[in-house]
Formats: structure tokens, C-alpha cells, sequence
């Protein structure tokens, strides 16, 4: 086989690895070696082994370099990132592995989304717990990770315990964005099923974000050093925020996925950083909600494939004209998971998280932790994805995957 580009995975087990998987021109993955983080991951503490680990959900643990010289990963169990070189052949090398500046207060860390700022060298570390959710490392050539004291509230004044989902650089640098799931953890019921709805004065109210209060999206200018300006929170246009995903050809348009509305919309971003969504564009949730939340999109920005966790499959979109339609609900068949996992609308499945598509839009592949998979599919035209390879992963842990 001819090798076409890597892919990584991360294991986020209690010694968190890295898994480095050629890839063929064909799409095939084969592991090559498991390299050590230096840190650790959540292990058995996560949302598909205790429901209080719903605080560790997140996107973009995994980030490479646009110049492909190193890949990051969070060690969300003790608030740490991990630097390491990509050598010739996708090898890594560990250089570097320094605290993000939170310190580690329950049962874990929640270190759980970064972004990288090329033009500034700074890495961007998201947190569920405040007043610090942002944490700044500095990146030097070779890089050795610094970390820096600025540190950034993500979420209202009035909302302390809202749990935020990932967090993303705009392509030109000028903002950042920081999605949000809940406004509060759920309490559990007598029959052991999450409360999703409070009273607050009297009035029944959602604990999703954004459900009611338009308020679930952050932006935060972002200024010279990568440093973070005063962020405003604003109108996510539907419930549960999630993956703020730029376009390619229109840098002012991203797709947002809305978790809890089972739905994706285009927004777009003004110049002073405003953002306007647009129309919400629904799954068929007949079979209960999807919670649409990882996403990616092909390079001629034409399809946007959205995992929904609660059926075990992926939804795509078609987007044209500057408006977004569905194409196939599912994309794939569903991938069973062990029986041991169900979502907070108690729908048992596989739980599938990240997903990542090569940057010529022929593959995308997709974690299933809970049927301790890897899958690999080829991208049709019409929107729907065929099953090409699998590789196994470990039971439950695995939460982000990258490569080039």
C-alpha cells in the first residue's frame, strides 16, 4: 500500500497515549506504534462510565500545527498539555509537557478543547471549571510549551456552572469561539434518568444553554500576543452549541452544531466579531434526539457530517446557495455499542464522539468508544458514507482523533 497521510488517536486512558495509524491511498488504517503522553487521561472517570463525567466532554484535544511540525494533545486528568515533533514519516517525538495553570480540585481535571494560534505561537486551553475556563501556553520553535498567566471566563455572570463544549479559532485569528452544552449539571431522578428541566422563580426552565437565554455562544476578540479581549456572549440561534466549524471558501460563515435542538445552522460572523445565525436545519428525530455535536466538512465546503451520539450513526448535510439542507439522515448504518452506554436521553448505543476527514474530503473516520472502534469511510457524493476500515480502540476512553 502506498501511503496517503497519518491519522491520531488518543487514548485518554489513565496513562494517556497517543495511537499513530498509517493511512493508505485507499483509506486503510494499520497502527504503527502507541507513543506516551507524559500525562494522564480521564481513564474510567468519563461520561461513558459515570454520568458526572459529562463535565469532560469536549472536542479538538488533538490539534496539528498547520505546518505540521507538532501535534498537542490535553491530558485532561491533571490539567497538563503534551507537545510533541512530527517526524518525516508521522512519527512522534515528545518534547514537551507543561500544566495549562488550573489547578486539579475533584476527581479530575477538565482540561478538554485547543486551539492554536500560528501567528501569535499560542495555544488555547479550554476548561469546564472557572473563574480560569482559558488558559494561555506560549509555543517556541522547537516547541517547548510556556505556560502563560493570563487566564479567561467563559461563561455569564449569571451561569457559573455552564459547562462549555470546545473552543475555536476564527481562520484569520481575529476571534475566538467557545460553544456551551449545559447551564448546569443534571440532577438524577429516582429511576436513575437525568433531570433536564428546573424550576428558577417559579417557571420550569431548561438547563440546556442557550434554551432560553440567547446567550450560549462566547466570542472573544482576540489581540496582540494572542491575548483574549472581553468576550460577549451572544445568540447561538438553538439549544447546546457545539462545534463552531469555519467554512473554507466564506472565512465569515461557520456551521454550528445545536446538540440538544438535533440540528446544524450557518451563522456568520460581522467585523466587529457579532454573529448572526441563521435558519436552524433539523435531523429526523423520530427515534429520539441525535445530539448532533463533533462535525466535520468536506474542502469545497459542500457536505457537513455531524455525528449524533444518540443514534449511534452520522446525519449529513448539503450546503448550497449560502444554505444549509439535509442529505442523508443516516449516512451510515448505526455501530452497535457493548450495552453498557445511553445517552442523556437514555438511548443505549455506541456513543460516538470526534471525527476527523482527510483535507481532500475522500475520508472520514469516526470514534465509536463504546464499541472500542476507530471506523474509516469513504465519502460519496450524494452524501453518504460507506465503510471502508475499522481499527480497535480502547473501551470507552478514546475522545478526539486528527492526522493530515
Amino acid at each position: 500500500m502506498t501511503a496517503a497521510g497519518c491519522v491520531y488517536t488518543q487514548t485518554n486512558e489513565d496513562e494517556n497515549r497517543i495511537i499513530h495509524y498509517f493511512r493508505s491511498e485507499a483509506g486503510i488504517l494499520n497502527e504503527l506504534h502507541r507513543y506516551a503522553t507524559g500525562g494522564a487521561g480521564s481513564g474510567a472517570f468519563n461520561y461513558r462510565a459515570d454520568p458526572r463525567a459529562i463535565i469532560l466532554e469536549g472536542a479538538h484535544r488533538l490539534v496539528v500545527s498547520p505546518d505540521r511540525r507538532f501535534l498537542f494533545a490535553v491530558n485532561n486528568r491533571e490539567n497538563s498539555v503534551s507537545s510533541f515533533a512530527i517526524g518525516e514519516e508521522g512519527t512522534l517525538a515528545l518534547v514537551d509537557v507543561k500544566p495549562t495553570g488550573n489547578p486539579v480540585t475533584g476527581l479530575s481535571g477538565t482540561a478538554k478543547s485547543l486551539a492554536f494560534a500560528s501567528s501569535s505561537r499560542t495555544l488555547y486551553a479550554l476548561h469546564t471549571n472557572g473563574p480560569h475556563h482559558i488558559r494561555l501556553l506560549s509555543v517556541d520553535n522547537d516547541g517547548i510549551l510556556t505556560t502563560r498567566p493570563e487566564g479567561y471566563t467563559a461563561v455569564p455572570q449569571d451561569k457559573p456552572a455552564r459547562i462549555t463544549t470546545m473552543v475555536t479559532l476564527a481562520p484569520d485569528e481575529r476571534y475566538l469561539l467557545v460553544g456551551s452544552s449545559i447551564d448546569e449539571s443534571p440532577g438524577m431522578d429516582s429511576d436513575g434518568s437525568p433531570v433536564l428541566m428546573v424550576e428558577r422563580n417559579g417557571v420550569p426552565h431548561s438547563i440546556f444553554s442557550n434554551a432560553p437565554d440567547p446567550d450560549g455562544l462566547a466570542v472573544y476578540p482576540v489581540g496582540r500576543g494572542g491575548t483574549l479581549g472581553k468576550p460577549t456572549f451572544q445568540d447561538a440561534g438553538g439549544s447546546s452549541p457545539w462545534c463552531p466549524l469555519f467554512l473554507t471558501h466564506q472565512p465569515d460563515a461557520f456551521v454550528l452544531a445545536l446538540a440538544t435542538a438535533n440540528a446544524v445552522l450557518l451563522a456568520r460572523t460581522g467585523k466587529d466579531g457579532t454573529v448572526t445565525p441563521g435558519p436552524v436545519v433539523r435531523a429526523d428525530g423520530s427515534a429520539g434526539p441525535g445530539f448532533p455535536c463533533w462535525m466535520s466538512m468536506t474542502p469545497d465546503d459542500r457536505l457537513v457530517f455531524a455525528t449524533m451520539t444518540g443514534h449511534s450513526d452520522i446525519t449529513s448535510w448539503r450546503l448550497a446557495d449560502n444554505s444549509l439542507s439535509v442529505a442523508k439522515d443516516p449516512a451510515c448504518p448505526k455501530v452497535p455499542g457493548d450495552g453498557t452506554f445511553s445517552d442523556l436521553g437514555g438511548v443505549v448505543g455506541s456513543g460516538p464522539t470526534d471525527m476527523w476527514m482527510t483535507p481532500d474530503g475522500s475520508y472520514l473516520y469516526q470514534i465509536y468508544p463504546n464499541a472500542s472502534k476507530l471506523v474509516g469511510y469513504a465519502v460519496q457524493a450524494d452524501g453518504g458514507l460507506s465503510e471502508i476500515t475499522s481499527a480497535d480502540i480502547p473501551r470507552n476512553t478514546s475522545h478526539s482523533v486528527t492526522g493530515f
